[in-house]
């Protein structure tokens, strides 16, 4: 479970990563675990997309694949930095040793070799982003959505003023659901964030935190948790609140 406390930019704002990799699942995969970080995520699928997207963007890392359709991720180190200095963390396959020593040699930062965990990839992201000097550790991180209030720091939650008291999976949970509010989070996704473990049919332990979940914080109120059927769970102000 992510204990780390957030990095933000120094005016407070996200921190930017662009995701490079033809590959469309595991970018999303990627991507998905850093927007849990908090972090502002750009996904590109080729070189060319990728120097448009950081021209654009103007990300403080980028976790680039060595092998793209156009021309290979050295090229796209190469031309993003003509423009900026940036974190460069490069894909690899895990039988290319050449490709690994050209991207340090050529000025990547540092390289994971497939396959990977994501948990690995986001902590070297982190790592470089802090060593960097480009981002801060947020002194306090209170999320609130509507009137649910979670206090990722003293691992308080309250709901209109009333305290709610949660389990250690049951604050996991509400805190995912909290960082992406109005986001339909497939059970998928929330079992790999929450429980650090890939999907393999244990829907039914989501399902099952769900309900405890809504027991707590819905008790006499209007709800909050929404199903979408065949896609997931998102969390929504209650009517009448504020977002």
């Amino acid at each position: 479970m992510n204990v780390d406390a957030p990095l933000t930019r120094p005016d407070g704002s996200p921190m930017r990563v662009l995701v490079v990799d033809d590959e469309v699942n595991l970018t999303e995969l990627l991507s998905m675990a850093m927007r849990y970080e908090g972090w502002d995520v750009t996904a590109a699928h080729t070189g060319t997309e990728a120097v448009t997207a950081a021209s654009h963007t103007r990300p403080d890392a980028v976790v680039l694949d060595m092998m793209l359709p156009d021309f290979d991720g050295l090229e796209v180190m190469r031309r993003i930095r003509q423009e900026q200095d940036v974190a460069v963390l490069f894909l690899t396959a895990r039988d290319a040793v050449e490709d690994r020593i050209a991207g340090l040699t050529a000025g990547g930062d540092d390289y994971v070799t497939k396959p990977f965990s994501l948990e690995e990839v986001v902590a070297r992201v982190r790592a470089h982003l802090r060593r960097g000097g480009v981002a801060r550790v947020a002194e306090s991180a209170v999320l609130r959505v509507g009137d649910l209030v979670l206090d990722e720091d003293s691992h308080e939650v309250f709901r209109g003023g009333d305290e709610i008291r949660l389990t250690a999976t049951e604050f996991e949970l509400l805190r995912y659901l909290m960082r992406n509010p109005r986001r339909v989070l497939s059970k998928a996704q929330i079992l790999d964030r929450v429980w650090n473990y890939d999907f393999g049919g244990q829907a039914n332990v989501v399902e099952l935190y769900v309900s405890y979940l809504r027991k707590k914080i819905e008790a006499g109120r209007e709800p909050m948790i929404h199903t979408v059927r065949g896609a997931g769970y998102v969390l929504k102000p209650a009517a009448g609140t504020e977002a």
